[in-house]
């Protein structure tokens, strides 16, 4: 018998009430080429689709319409890789919620101008976003904001959980979900929703190779820091947080395992998804099908892969659509 973990089923039924209207219900769309590819029958959750780009809104909406009336009191502030702050400054401006939005020095350029856009209130600093989610404290300490944390929150989790939900309605036989995982908000929740509606089937991560700090802590049992590296899969890089209280214990009962794929990988995967669906993916977005791609990952039968974002920078779709064999700047 697994134990009671902190965010259950109904957390996230609750939550799909919360974010109507805010988050949409995303596509599943056949992946024929790919399916040939593998052997197995492969399907996109296109999450790219989504008001801000990325599946991060999801897990706003629910956490702040969760306080609406105090946060626009007090006001939200988060850290971010620029997805989950995209998504809070949404969230935040259909509510008239004042957000500021922490994001460190590898962000890149394009997702600190589309924040900037949204009306957020911008600090850049650090090197990584633990130094990001340092900054967000000092600021819940010294002017009493309210933290929308990334991805160790009920709230969040449960937000991202309904992907899962939809997954489960969308394609009732699936065998395997496959599911990119950075600090564990999007792959904790999926793994509850989906475990709950189809016990038999699997959820596995998947992660850059270069500073994958989730699996690292699996392996360990505990939360690890690692390096942050430049990569394609941008928004997936930083920690869990050494005083993680949610993910990684939903994580280590409910995931079956973790693969990590290299820069190639990932921008080759890019690159097949729009080639043959005209689908723009970020890195972070495309690693599932990398992996499918690179044969890291085996599937049969139906296989969901979540393509969790499609906020690509300008350069990559430009080189992306030249066909490009690397990208524009390869990460050091």
């Amino acid at each position: 018998m697994r134990p009671e973990l902190p965010v259950s089923p109904g957390d996230v039924e609750a939550a799909r009430a919360r974010i109507q209207g805010v988050a949409i219900r995303t596509p599943l769309v056949p992946a024929a080429e790919l399916s040939e590819r593998t052997g197995a029958q492969v399907s996109l959750k296109l999450e790219g689709v989504q008001p801000t780009g990325s599946f991060k809104v999801r897990g706003a909406a629910s956490k702040i319409r969760s306080l609406q009336a105090e946060a626009a009191v007090r006001g939200v502030v988060t850290a971010s890789t620029g997805n989950h702050g995209r998504a809070v400054g949404h969230v935040a401006r259909s509510l008239g919620v004042p957000a500021t939005v922490c994001v460190s020095e590898h962000v890149p350029p394009g997702k600190v101008r589309a924040l900037r856009g949204l009306g957020c209130d911008v600090v850049v600093g650090g090197r990584s976003q633990s130094d990001g989610l340092a900054a967000a404290d000092d600021l819940v300490s010294t002017r009493g904001m309210m933290l929308v944390h990334p991805f160790d929150d009920r709230e969040v989790i449960a937000g991202q959980g309904t992907i899962g939900l939809e997954i489960a309605e969308q394609q009732p036989e699936v065998s395997t979900v496959v599911v990119p995982v950075s600090g564990g908000g999007l792959i904790s929740g999926v793994s509850v929703a989906v475990k709950a509606a189809c016990p038999r089937a699997r959820v596995v991560g998947v992660c850059m190779d270069r500073g994958a700090v989730m699996a690292a802590s699996l392996k360990r049992g505990h939360p690890v820091e690692l390096h942050e590296e430049p990569t394609l899969a941008d928004s997936l890089q930083g920690g869990i947080g050494t005083d993680n209280r949610f993910t990684l214990a939903i994580a280590r009962a409910l995931v079956d395992g973790v693969v990590l794929v290299t820069e190639e990988q990932i921008w080759k995967g890019m690159r097949f998804v729009l080639d043959h669906y005209r689908v723009v993916l970020e890195g972070g977005g495309a690693v599932g099908v990398a992996a499918l791609l690179s044969g890291r990952l085996a599937g049969s039968g139906h296989v969901v892969v979540v393509a969790s974002g499609a906020n690509a920078e300008a350069a990559q779709i430009a080189a992306l659509a030249r066909g490009d064999a690397t990208p524009p700047t390869s990460p050091a």
